[in-house]
């Protein structure tokens, strides 16, 4: 690392969609800046920054990769991150983690609805962004009009600071407006070589030149005094203003070029060091705050080697041969290798491995992180991503990420016995390294269950799991997990009798069921007078009582939202037992069931679909052909959200049909609300399949 601390470092996130080459890019800066020899391709499977074997087999990143490398004297920290909206979850910690943000937008695609959804957080951390318009060699595009597209959609103010020199196949560099000079490069080289401006560009480029002196201007008061007096702004002070104006997020400087051909690259690199923040700028301009895991008290972190510890895990990697990492950056104070940690989200200590900066999957090891920087520290056993690890004597807690609810759920089941261990253990090792990732033991219906951000996440997970854990699982639908309740009162008695040689069973009780209102569960009263069932069998009855609600009459799915009272009942002095009891109580609270107007009750789910404006009416109607209730529909920038209540059985395949339905355009996130009555049309048919997926039981006789 350099030197200069703070200062002398950048840390970025290269953000977009699927496809619009952030990878490439990444590999292009790299390779601008003399860290490669020769550039790498996604296609042929040899960036950089996508080394996974599922990222090298589907060909687009999956998980964020970091890049450490220097440019004229300046350390910078780049991070590749994945554009799947199934992935966002990863793009999202990695922002966390960074003081600037390059959003790359093809020429060919444009704008799409992804990034949107990535500004939201850019915006939500406040962080200054630079634009770059990549594909400018492919045939008709421009650059102007991706750029306006994202001004629209984002609401940014542009000012452009590059302009191509050719187009398509002819494109061959960029003017560079600030400098007034021509870079012309090529991926045969990684060397630029600068010139004069090409004349048929010299008035497109004064009169862009002029927009960002005026830009810049409005930045700081002596600026625009000089600019009014002088017409004129040099190179110096047009950087001393945009850095200022880039503190304020006031404009979002637009470069273009094409990563494939590695043109327009030095250019960025140039920008990265010129406009965007070190963490020393940001700190100075938006200090991070956490608060004081003892008092609740804010504290702000300082970017400074003598302050506290604090440092935020952005991400955790199990790597088979490397062992456990945990991603962090240090917001201030200085990690040492092989140091004692302190957990403050856990309130855990933690003993520190060695400490390592990352190329991709190179890892080369470091003495100590300072101020500023982003790296990773070996064996840490209990931390995990989004916990902050500081000073004991100064507990500081970061804010975290609130992360997006899983939409899509497979129940699985180990391919074999011997896979069983290694299932379970897998999963929670990637639940581990992803936590948008969710994986449960359904106890309704006794399933596992894995949940992720959509088919991709899951499909990439299953692969992991193989890979990794070699462990082979099936996957189908979850079942889903149907209640029974009542409507009225009813009383049922339950007496069980039993004579065999020596001691027989006797147990004697009348029951009374009362429906409870929606989501009480269960409460159990005893309200025996004058001794008929003794004080000693009461808890065994409320036992046979609970056992049996495991199991409703309708489709044997548990019996919840009822009150049951013992009430009365007998007993013989010799024969009584607990068991006895325990089974009289479960054949009476059977009786009781069957006259109290059983029904079967389904989870209903609270759904909000963010969709375009021109997809809402078909996206709504939909969710009406899925008994869905529509809650309201509110406006957001160019799309809609749209809040209803829908049963979650419709909801078990929605994520292919909403992709179908909007051209993939679309999100939505869903979380359990209620349960409900099953439309009655619908009742018979779904206790018809409870019962004939219910394996037969043997008859026991008591």
């Amino acid at each position: 690392m350099t030197n200069g601390g703070p200062t002398a470092l950048r840390n970025v996130a290269v953000v977009s969609y699927t496809g619009a080459g952030k990878t490439t890019l990444t590999e292009a800066l790299l390779y601008g800046a003399g860290v490669i020899p020769v550039m790498g391709s996604v296609p042929a499977g040899s960036t950089t920054t996508d080394f996974e074997p599922e990222e090298l087999h589907r060909k687009v990143s999956l998980s964020t990769a970091v890049a450490h490398f220097e440019w004229k004297g300046t350390a910078i920290n780049l991070l590749d991150t994945p554009g799947a909206l199934s992935f966002l979850g990863e793009a999202r910690f990695a922002l966390k983690a960074v003081d600037g943000v390059v959003l790359v937008v093809s020429a060919s695609s444009g704008m799409r609805t992804e990034l949107e959804k990535i500004w939201t957080t850019i915006q939500d951390l406040q962080l200054p962004c630079l634009l770059f318009v990549n594909d400018l060699d492919k045939d008709q595009v421009s650059w102007q009009s991706p750029m306006e597209e994202c001004a629209k959609a984002l609401e940014l103010t542009c000012l452009p600071m590059t302009i191509p020199i050719g187009q398509g196949a002819q494109l061959e560099g960029v003017v560079d407006l600030v400098r007034r000079v021509s870079l012309r490069s090529s991926k045969d080289s990684p060397k630029v070589q600068q010139g004069d401006v090409p004349t048929d560009l010299k008035t497109v480029v004064e009169e862009a030149r002029k927009k960002i002196m005026e830009g810049v201007a409005e930045s700081q008061d002596q600026l625009l005094e000089k600019y009014l007096t002088d017409g004129e702004l040099t190179v110096e002070d047009i950087e001393t203003g945009l850095r200022t104006a880039m503190e304020h997020r006031a404009y979002v400087p637009v470069l273009c070029g094409s990563a494939l051909k590695h043109v327009g690259t030095a250019a960025l690199l140039d920008a990265i060091i010129t406009c965007l923040p070190s963490p020393a700028d940001r700190a100075a301009h938006e200090p991070t705050t956490g608060t004081h895991a003892d008092t609740g008290e804010p504290v702000a972190c300082t970017t400074s080697e003598a302050a506290p510890l604090c440092a935020f895990v952005f991400k955790t990697v199990i790597d088979p041969f490397m062992g456990r990492l945990t991603y962090v950056r240090v917001h201030s104070g200085r990690l040492e290798a092989d140091s004692s940690l302190f957990n403050a989200s856990r309130r855990v200590r933690e003993k520190g491995g060695h400490l390592f900066t990352m190329l991709g999957k190179k890892y080369l090891q470091v003495p100590a992180l300072t101020a500023g920087a982003i790296g990773a520290i070996g064996k840490l056993k209990d931390t995990q991503t989004g916990e902050t690890l500081s000073d004991e004597h100064a507990p500081v807690i970061l804010p975290s990420l609130r992360l997006p609810k899983p939409v899509l759920s497979f129940a699985l089941e180990p391919k074999s016995k011997a896979d069983v261990e290694k299932v379970s253990l897998g999963l929670h090792k990637l639940v581990e390294e992803d936590p948008t990732l969710e994986f449960v033991r359904n106890p309704d219906t006794k399933e596992m269950i894995l949940s992720g951000m959509g088919q991709l996440h899951v499909d990439v997970t299953f692969e992991k799991l193989r890979r990794k854990y070699g462990a082979e699982v099936t996957i189908h639908t979850p079942k889903v997990p149907y209640k029974e309740t009542i409507r009225k009162m009813a009383q049922g008695q339950g007496k069980y009798k039993k004579q065999t040689g020596g001691h027989g069973q006797y147990g004697d009780c009348w029951l009374q069921i009362d429906p409870l209102p929606r989501g009480r569960g269960f409460e159990f009263a005893n309200k025996v007078v004058g001794g008929a069932i003794p004080r000693n069998f009461i808890p065994a009855v409320e036992k046979g009582v609970v056992e049996a609600l495991h199991e409703g009459i309708l489709a044997g799915a548990p019996v919840v939202d009822l009150r049951v009272t013992v009430y009365d009942g007998s007993y013989h002095v010799v024969d009584s037992s607990e068991m006895s009891f325990k089974i009289a109580a479960s054949m009476g609270f059977k009786k009781a069931l069957e006259t109290a107007s059983p029904v079967l009750l389904e989870p209903i789910m609270s759904v909000e679909v963010t969709t375009p404006d021109d997809t809402v009416g078909s996206v709504i109607g939909d969710l009406n052909a899925r008994r869905g209730r529509i809650l309201g529909v509110t406006a957001k920038g160019t799309s809609q959200q749209i809040r209803a209540a829908v049963p979650l059985a419709e909801m078990l395949k929605y994520t292919p049909t909403l992709n179908s339905i909007t051209g993939g355009r679309a999100t939505y996130a869903m979380e359990f609300s209620t349960y409900e009555e099953v439309p009655r049309e619908l009742a018979g048919r779904v206790i018809e399949e409870q019962k004939a997926a219910k394996p037969p039981v043997a008859a026991h006789a008591h």
